[in-house]
């Protein structure tokens, strides 16, 4: 999402990291370029007018531009004022009621439904026993899609028959917890295509009636500064207390996730990164704030791995690869691993340095390069893929055929493998050269 905010900043802080000495006139035309870059993410010009104006208080108050490395100084002013606009410190949830109940509200196609079920699975990982509650009683095809997303999650989801009232459906998902000994409620309720009175009474007296820990906001971030308008109109009715940006893995600019905070004073709890159950990540601020002027976040990566990596499998991968036995066996193995820690742009984006490159892998990912490099493999016999050095004109011709590719694809495939493989056997699996082998191939 803030791809080219990242670009812009990252070119203003390699500027004034390569100068030894800052002039107030640097500043001045440095600040300028910061101040455009937020307009062109989307966000409100009386926050980016505020902010500007700290980042320049910070630096010319305390005497950064004369003091040692002041290009990092103003950096670290610009990255500080990021994370306080972006809300300070991660919003950890209150759930101390038995049950704890968590309501989730928001305009129609907000991804209110499927936030809910990611995030019964996210409080499931973290020890809670999670019941789903269908309460948008006048979409069908809602309650059917919680349905359908508690079933492949395997989690539990009540709903009543058509017509009954939501706020009753509400209620009997209470009772029906505290009978089977789920200690956490997700409401999931009705959406419009625009705030009503009727929509908004309704929610009102739901709130009202179950006493919800918390009120989270689903709001949907490619919507820009609309997010913002209706994040306002709901705070003023109901007692939000947290909110959640979903599609932050989309090509929006970014201004809702940047000003949303600022503007309303609800701090953003949690953000949807994909489309699985695991794309749901904790807000960190001072994390997303790294990311954005390309300082990455290994923290974060880390996480990714533990959260969705089969450890037995890295390890084993690994002893193979430090073996030099790694196969294209092994390789198709590690891309589906690495398809399920989300978009590669993603990833490479949270190492420190590689941001640069995140477009360009994410665009061949996109082009479906991927998908390629898989339906190749997958064409394979198993002896192939373990050796595959058995694939001599003929057989490549017949993986061309079966795969949809043509005889080219599948030589680049294999002579780009063959050179990594080299490389394995010459580091013995260990150093960033190994890893670029990897890097080509993905390339294409």
């Amino acid at each position: 999402m803030f791809e080219s905010l990242s670009a812009r900043l990252q070119g203003v802080a390699e500027r004034l990291r390569r100068k030894a000495r800052i002039t107030e006139a640097d500043l001045d035309v440095s600040l300028r370029e910061i101040r455009l870059a937020l307009l062109e993410a989307d966000v409100d010009f009386r926050i980016v007018k505020e902010f500007v104006a700290r980042v320049r208080e910070q630096a010319l108050g305390s005497h950064l531009l004369t003091g040692l490395h002041p290009g990092q100084q103003v950096i670290k002013a610009v990255h500080d004022e990021l994370v306080a606009v972006l809300g300070g410190e991660r919003r950890v949830l209150q759930l101390d009621g038995k049950p704890s109940v968590i309501m989730l509200v928001g305009l129609q196609g907000s991804g209110k439904t499927t936030t809910a079920a990611k995030l019964a699975v996210r409080l499931r990982r973290e020890g809670r026993r999670p019941l789903l509650v269908a309460a948008d009683v006048y979409r069908p095809a809602a309650i059917d899609q919680l349905v359908q997303l508690g079933d492949q999650a395997g989690i539990e989801v009540h709903s009543r028959p058509t017509r009954t009232p939501a706020l009753e459906v509400a209620r009997s998902g209470i009772e029906a917890a505290r009978l089977r000994g789920h200690d956490l409620v997700l409401i999931d309720t009705a959406g419009r295509l625009h705030i009503d009175e009727p929509m908004m009474d309704e929610l009102v007296r739901i709130a009202g009636a179950v006493t919800p820990d918390e009120t989270l906001l689903v709001v949907d971030a490619m919507t820009g500064q609309s997010a913002v308008q209706v994040a306002q109109a709901f705070h003023q009715r109901l007692p939000v207390t947290g909110l959640v940006l979903t599609k932050m893995d989309g090509d929006a600019r970014g201004g809702a996730a940047l000003g949303i905070r600022s503007a309303t004073g609800l701090p953003i709890a949690f953000v949807g990164t994909g489309e699985g159950n695991e794309a749901l990540e904790p807000f960190h601020p001072d994390r997303l704030a790294q990311r954005i002027l390309g300082m990455g976040d290994i923290v974060s990566l880390v996480e990714r791995v533990q959260e969705t990596v089969d450890q037995g499998e890295a390890e084993r991968a690994a002893r193979r690869l430090m073996e030099s036995r790694f196969t294209l066996e092994d390789f198709s193995a590690q891309l589906q691993q690495i398809k399920k820690m989300g978009p590669i742009g993603q990833l490479l984006g949270m190492i420190p340095g590689a941001g640069q490159l995140a477009g360009a892998a994410q665009q061949a990912v996109d082009d479906g390069q991927l998908r390629r490099i898989e339906a190749i493999i997958g064409s394979m016999t198993p002896a192939e893929r373990r050796q595959p050095g058995l694939i001599k004109a003929s057989r490549r011709r017949r993986i061309a055929l079966g795969s949809g590719t043509v005889t080219a694809d599948v030589n680049r495939l294999l002579k780009q493998f063959s050179e990594m493989q080299r490389l394995m056997k010459r580091f013995g699996g260990r150093g960033p050269k190994a890893g670029g082998g990897l890097r080509g191939i993905l390339g294409g």
